[in-house]
């Protein structure tokens, strides 16, 4: 890593020539100024986004509606089992791609996250093509996050026109984004932390209920599983082949749950003392979709017949009685949770909207930042706020008064599918960068080893997820391809976004006209030292609050690595603060014996 800490330098060892040296010259004027990017000449993004806010905001990526309400339609077509497996492979398929975004923007905390690195590992082309779809899936899925907002608050009053309700949230979630990163991570805590409580309340409720815990003393055990059945037979088609289709109905349903977990890595560039940070958030994944996605949908599939008419979303209108926890309650006579619930589902589409602006804003600043987009877009405030780039993307919610029309929600599930499926295609990108990065890294002699992060399940993870992604995207809308299920706006608007994809690539590789970079060339130096310069040892919880709020969040991994790595025994450990103290301690060692 010492290579890694020299200053940056042109990957091949050429001089600068005359025109980029007349560029430098410009740039040095703002050299010394800390708060100005010396590459942009514009105000950098500040590093407001504290540990908590990432451990947060990477809960909030996997908990959403796909969990309280997507649900419902992948058990009504899928049947426990096929709900359970569904969600478990993808699953796995959203794990391999986390751990190998997680490597590198561990390694890189950049401004455009997986979309600048793509410049930088792949080529120009692939940064330019991934960047316009990302930016198109968080962008045009706000007006639909906003239109389920006030169809949520119907559940209680269908008097008011849901037009006063989406101004309502426009105003709440522009607020948020307007003041900055620092607003935006203490939003996201509180509307996470909601997220992360109800869930688990949700799932501890429905284990109580299931064992007969409930009003009605009505032990369900697997009762469901036995009739209606494990598996739903698919448009009634029978056999294997009936419910080997229902099964993958469910794993293309819960692709689109899945999808946005990678928002960690745009927040990245706004996170404080990142190297440490962001391989905490990362580690924290598989944790979280066991507990929240695997044991949740099993808890469902115990509760809910597959075969209850309440399951039709489409019917209830997507408010919280379409939520499969919501109907198992109902059936146990518990009166008063339902709109408690409905309550958390307005807060997770409000957090969902505002992390849609969040999102969309970085990547247009980071397809600025790489010459894909107007540099307009890199005007910043000395906040660290990318003014225009917030205001770009606020301005699509007034698209939610879309939903104010009645009919219009069909609409809105086309935008929907366009944009889940564009959510599959940036996963292939993440893990095809990753597979260069790889090969960067090897054929350089960088031991991966060296990294603030990195897994045992490489390449091989990135190498899964590729195919899989690639699979499920191709296949997304095989529905219509079943005899007499042809529709028309589903093949559009599952396949569009698939279409669009290599046009962008190979109009770009026609413009820009780069070969893929090869492995010798990558550049692994330029920003290492000012990355290295905002890495810090953190320092241990001072009360018995912050330390159980550290195990909340996952600290205790650390707790753990410190008797791993000096052989505490539990006699010894007399506190979570001691072997914090020795991870710092270890810590410190290191850097020195790194120094020396």
């Amino acid at each position: 890593m010492e290579s890694l800490k020299q200053g940056p330098t042109p990957p091949d060892g050429s001089h600068l020539d005359e025109k980029n040296s007349a560029e430098v010259e410009v740039l040095d004027e703002h050299s010394s100024d800390p708060t100005i990017d010396p590459e942009t000449g514009e105000y950098k993004l500040v590093r407001q986004l504290k540990n908590r806010h990432i451990s947060l905001i990477s809960i909030g990526g996997v908990i959403g509606t796909g969990l309280f309400l997507g649900t419902a339609s992948s058990l009504r077509s899928g049947g426990p089992v096929g709900l359970l497996l569904g969600y478990s492979l993808m699953g796995t398929i959203c794990y391999s791609v986390m751990v190998s975004l997680g490597e590198m923007i561990a390694f890189l905390p950049i401004p455009g996250g997986h979309i600048k690195l793509a410049k930088r590992f792949v080529d120009p082309a692939l940064s330019f093509a991934m960047g316009w779809n990302y930016w198109y899936s968080w962008t045009i899925i706000l007006p639909a996050e906003l239109s389920a907002a006030s169809i949520l608050v119907g559940f209680w009053n269908r008097t008011i026109s849901p037009a006063v309700w989406i101004t309502i949230f426009i105003v709440v979630v522009v607020s948020i984004n307007i003041l900055g990163a620092g607003a935006y991570g203490e939003a996201e805590f509180v509307f996470a932390s909601i997220k992360v409580i109800t869930i688990t309340g949700l799932i501890i409720l429905g284990i109580v209920l299931d064992l007969g815990g409930g009003p009605d003393h009505d032990r369900l055990g697997f009762r469901y599983w036995k009739d209606p059945g494990p598996f739903v037979q698919f448009d009634n088609i029978g056999g294997t082949k009936g419910r080997f289709l229902a099964f993958c109905s469910v794993l293309t349903q819960a692709a689109f749950s899945f999808v946005g977990t990678e928002v960690v890595a745009i927040a990245a560039a706004e996170a404080k003392n990142p190297r440490r940070n962001i391989p905490k958030a990362v580690k924290r994944v598989s944790a979280r979709i066991i507990l929240f996605y695997v044991l949740g949908t099993a808890v469902i599939g115990l509760l809910v017949p597959s075969n209850s008419p309440g399951l039709n979303l489409a019917e209830i209108q997507g408010t919280a009685a379409a939520s499969p926890f919501v109907i198992a309650i109902n059936r146990a006579g518990i009166k008063a949770l339902p709109s408690i619930i409905n309550a958390c589902l307005i807060t997770s589409a409000a957090s969902a909207a505002s992390s849609d602006i969040y999102t969309g804003s970085r990547v247009l600043y980071g397809l600025a930042s790489t010459g894909n987009a107007p540099k307009i877009f890199l005007r910043t405030l000395r906040s660290g706020l990318p003014v225009l780039a917030v205001m770009c993307n606020s301005s699509f919610t007034l698209l939610g008064y879309m939903g104010a029309k009645a009919g219009s929600g069909r609409v809105f599930g086309w935008f929907v599918n366009m944009t889940a499926v564009a959510g599959l295609i940036a996963w292939c990108g993440i893990a095809f960068t990753y597979i260069r990065f790889y090969e960067g890294l090897k054929a350089q002699g960088i031991d991966r080893r060296s990294l603030p992060y990195s897994s045992r399940l490489q390449p091989f993870a990135a190498w899964y997820a590729l195919i899989m992604c690639a699979v499920i995207s191709l296949l997304s809308g095989w529905e219509v391809f079943l005899k007499g299920g042809w529709a028309a706006d589903t093949f559009v608007t599952n396949y569009l976004p698939l279409a669009l994809f290599p046009i962008l690539y190979f109009g770009a590789k026609f413009y820009y006209k780069e070969p893929i970079k090869k492995p010798h060339e990558m550049d692994f130096v330029t920003d290492i030292a000012a990355i290295e310069a905002e890495s810090y040892d953190e320092p241990p919880p001072r009360n018995a609050i912050e330390a159980l709020w550290q195990w909340m969040v996952g600290k205790i991994s650390n707790v753990k690595f410190a008797c791993k790595r000096f052989s505490i025994q539990k006699p010894q450990m007399r506190s979570m603060h001691s072997a914090a103290v020795a991870v710092l301690r270890s810590d410190v060692e290191f850097h020195l014996c790194s120094a020396r």
